[in-house]
């Protein structure tokens, strides 16, 4: 009687043991048929697919754009600061009742035994007046204007010239020349170009953010438009992990994809425009600008920064993909 008992209980297990079989293998059918159906857990070609790399690229191609712009505010205040910070400036000004030319030979004479310089350059009259020739043309007669006489001082290398005892000398000569170390000048520099690259860094995290919003959005609409296919996955023995790795993977593809296109967009405009700059670099305007801004110089250094923002970009799409996958997923759980 026992032993019968015990293969009715054995019949029973092996009939449940095979129907659990069975029902997992019915699943498992049709994960792999509705996987097969779209291509993928996430399918990369869809006009969502395409919606989402455009909008990719364009945030890629602003961050790159505000990145290089940072870049090229650095550089151009490097050189300015490294210029201007090896020399002096000593400014003559014309004066009734004086002679211009005595004052300038007697400031250069006191520039030559300071010690910490070395090299005196006065400009002649003529020279004066080409340095005007930048800012307010070849056409206007300037004979009659009272131009101020520049005398620039070099100094030697790693050495920091006696400046008060410099300005000590100028103030016995007159009040017609006046030393200029351009310290002022370099620590507003200093602020004002540390304040633009802290708003292009700020654009660049913004442009980040606003690209890792569209990146959630669009991740949870793909895991509520795979529903179906999530809960099939699970009933095959599919964890969280699996399911958040395979919408990673895809999120990362298409971050790629986007990053790469608006990275080739912002390179290609900087490199028109360093042709553009090289081109026009002996007009009148080119002199102003570079004046006043500096050269443009993008270099190798540009381009790796604007590869490091689209990879960035790609990196955060494939993180906050499966940050929110995961989010869902427990949700839905």
């Amino acid at each position: 009687m026992r032993g019968g008992t015990r293969e009715a209980a054995a019949s029973e297990g092996r009939e449940s043991s095979g129907a659990e079989r069975d029902a997992t293998a019915t699943a498992a059918t049709a994960g792999t048929t509705l996987l097969r159906r779209q291509g993928s857990l996430v399918p990369q070609r869809s006009i969502a697919g395409r919606s989402l790399v455009m909008v990719i690229a364009i945030m890629t191609y602003l961050a790159c754009l505000a990145a290089g712009a940072a870049h090229l505010v650095a550089g151009a205040v490097n050189d300015w600061t490294s210029s201007i910070s090896s020399e002096m400036t000593i400014e003559v000004r014309p004066m009734p009742g004086r002679d211009i030319e005595a004052d300038v030979a007697a400031a250069a004479e006191a520039a030559r035994k300071t010690s910490g310089v070395s090299s005196v350059k006065a400009y002649t009259r003529a020279e004066s007046e080409a340095l005007l020739q930048p800012w307010v043309g070849t056409g206007l007669d300037v004979t009659d204007l009272p131009i101020p006489r520049m005398i620039t001082l070099a100094q030697e290398p790693n050495a920091r010239p006696d400046t008060a005892d410099l300005s000590r000398r100028l103030a016995a000569i007159g009040p017609a020349a006046s030393l200029d170390d351009h310290r002022a000048f370099i620590s507003r520099l200093s602020t004002m170009a540390n304040a633009l690259i802290v708003v292009a860094v700020g654009i660049v995290a913004l442009v980040l953010a606003a690209s890792a919003l569209a990146v959630g959005f669009a991740t949870r609409s793909a895991v509520a438009l795979n529903h179906e296919v999530v809960e099939v996955l699970h009933l095959v023995g599919a964890d969280d992990n699996f399911v958040a790795r395979e919408f990673q993977r895809r999120f990362f593809a298409l971050g790629i994809e986007g990053g790469a296109l608006g990275a080739a967009a912002a390179a290609i405009c900087y490199f028109i425009a360093g042709i553009l700059s090289t081109k026009f670099a002996s007009s009148a305007a080119a002199d102003q600008m570079e004046a006043v801004f500096g050269s443009f110089q993008f270099g190798a250094l540009g381009y790796v920064i604007i590869a490091a923002v689209a990879v960035t970009v790609a990196y955060s799409t494939s993180l906050v993909s499966r940050m929110t996958v995961k989010r869902r997923l427990r949700a839905m759980a």
